[in-house]
């Protein structure tokens, strides 16, 4: 008999935030993970020795003294990670059909360069980007908000947030900004969290805009070096993580979690259990209708979740760079009408037409230039889609049959004519292109319909309505993209608020201790920036790849 004082299922990034916070405080602590690597959305796996990483394609607020920043060495594991800067003149780059516009690093420059190419609209720009900034700021204060006297004041200290609380992003914008094209760039980023314009809501918006607004960073070793650094940090205090290991149910006995079954029949005993699955795989799967009330059950049936995705993992045996492909993010839709391509991918034949009308891209071996064995590019070509256009495969006789393998080549064909536009002559020069589905994310992932976000992030599934670190059952906690945010930085928040309700502590007081802790950053395409280990590994990479020239099917 195996028994823990808390047993954590799921190794994302809330789920190892959480077992490092207990593992520190002196609990015995056992992370379970169903897959054969750990990290959920921010693992990493090798194709043919080219590496990706399906879910971390950016994280923002890196720098010295920011909120990221503080939450890694509020862990403990600044000091085994290192990131690089994206591109600043474009970290973000918006292609509507043939006009391309760069979202550059830093609120200034980003309302210098807008105002430049919209030089009608540069009044009424700076108002919005300034609104942005004041309700990102107030929600901001809001939580740090504790005494009977802040909250009286709310009203005083809050107005902004209070006023356009409701607002939807397209609401907001439409008032502010008149050019079509414009909105489309101040709307892009609703891509990162899958929702369009005329749904989002706008100070859930104003975070997003504000969390990348200095820069995006993305880590070297891809999703898979956050991984490694938080897995490292729990095991050095004790900590124990598993992978393989697939939990069938949580134990319930009286309204109370005492521990976990494993899909052998194996019983793990634990005084508490913490879930990093999505509310619907723990209530639903895991814990069981007959041991919910009417109230968590009827709130379980409403529940939507985010979009699912389709990605293409692509290897390029050209350079790309002469396509104008850099560090940054490439967001490619067919116009600058966003709610009209989110509406197009919902109610489209996924499998008809030549093309998608919104992709997003990633290079990441321009992004992490240690993963470049200097010929091939590898990309992350996404499509956000709802997972209805999949729902002929949710039966599990008819996944990996040959209708689904067809299915698989006529998307990615499609992706590929999508890239070729981008980049002329990519077709020519594929070395590999395999392609995740909704069906891969609830294999390897398993959430809900395949969702890349959690929950929808809705008015009604945000803020005060989210779910709660604490359940109704006694000894059950959740953390999670469907907690307090999605994301690397919000899931693994969400952890360390899970740890906080359990040690009776605060986050504040969980991430103090940032002595002797330091992120390494350096500028991806500034050779200069990179430090002598750096530039031998890159060396090293690319002499191992041209004394073996190991073929890729």
């Amino acid at each position: 008999m195996e028994e823990f004082d808390t047993i954590v299922i799921g190794s994302g990034s809330g789920g190892l935030a959480s077992a490092i916070c207990l593992s520190r405080a002196g609990q015995k602590v056992l992370v379970l993970e169903q897959h054969y690597v750990p990290g959920g959305w921010c693992h990493s796996f090798q194709l043919n020795g080219q590496r990706f990483s399906p879910g971390v394609h950016y994280l923002g607020l890196l720098e010295e003294g920011q909120s990221t920043n503080n939450l890694f060495k509020g862990l403990g594991i600044a000091n085994d990670l290192v990131f690089f800067r994206m591109n600043k003149n474009g970290f973000e780059h918006c292609l509507f059909g043939n006009k391309r516009i760069e979202i550059p690093a830093g609120s200034n420059n980003l309302y210098e360069h807008l105002a430049k190419l919209f030089p009608e609209e540069q009044n009424k720009l700076k108002k919005y980007l300034e609104l942005t900034e004041k309700v990102n700021h107030q929600i901001q204060l809001l939580q740090q908000m504790k005494t009977f006297l802040d909250y009286l004041t709310i009203p005083f200290r809050i107005p902004h947030l209070l006023q356009y609380s409701l607002f939807s992003v397209k609401k907001v914008i439409d008032r502010y900004i008149k050019d079509p094209v414009l909105k489309g760039v101040l709307c892009i980023q609703s891509g990162d969290y899958g929702l369009p314009p005329f749904k989002a809501s706008f100070p859930f918006h104003c975070v997003l805009m504000n969390y990348y607004v200095q820069r995006g960073f993305y880590p070297m070793g891809g999703g898979a070096g956050i991984v490694k650094g938080m897995a490292n940090t729990f095991k050095k205090h004790g900590g124990e993580l598993r992978v393989k290991n697939k939990v069938k149910k949580i134990l319930i006995e009286n309204k109370q979690a005492f521990g976990v079954e494993l899909e052998d029949g194996t019983r793990l005993f634990s005084k508490r259990v913490i879930s990093n699955a999505d509310p619907s795989v723990t209530y639903l799967n895991l814990v069981g209708k007959e041991n919910l009330s009417s109230k968590l059950l009827k709130k379980l049936s409403k529940t939507k979740y985010s979009v699912t995705s389709l990605i293409l993992f692509l290897t390029l045996d050209m350079d790309v760079k002469k396509a104008g492909i850099d560090s940054g993010n490439m967001w490619f839709l067919k116009n600058e009408n966003i709610d009209a391509i989110y509406y197009e991918l919902k109610e489209s034949d996924l499998f008809e037409g030549e093309e998608f009308p919104g992709i997003f891209i990633s290079c990441t071996t321009l992004k992490d230039p240690t993963c470049f064995n200097g010929r091939y590019h590898n990309l992350e070509v996404i499509a956000f889609i709802e997972n209805e256009s999949f729902k002929e495969f949710d039966n599990k006789s008819k996944y990996h049959t040959e209708a689904y393998e067809i299915g698989k080549k006529k998307i990615i064909n499609k992706f590929l004519n999508n890239v070729e536009k981008i980049i002329p002559g990519a077709k020519q020069h594929v070395v590999q292109a395999e392609l995740g589905t909704p069906k891969t994310n609830q294999f390897f992932i398993n959430s809900t319909d395949g969702n890349v976000y959690g929950t929808e992030k809705t008015f009604d599934q945000i803020g005060i309505f989210t779910f709660k670190n604490k359940s109704e059952i006694k000894n059950l906690y959740l953390c999670g993209a469907s907690t307090l945010s999605h994301g690397v930085s919000g899931t693994a928040y969400s952890g360390v608020a899970a740890a906080a309700s359990i040690l009776n502590s605060s986050t504040e007081e969980l991430l103090k201790n940032k002595e002797n802790q330091q992120i390494r950053i350096y500028d991806a395409e500034k050779e200069s920036s990179w430090p002598d280990w750096v530039s031998q590994k890159i060396k090293t990479r690319k002499r191992r790849f041209e004394e073996t020239k190991l073929p890729v099917n």
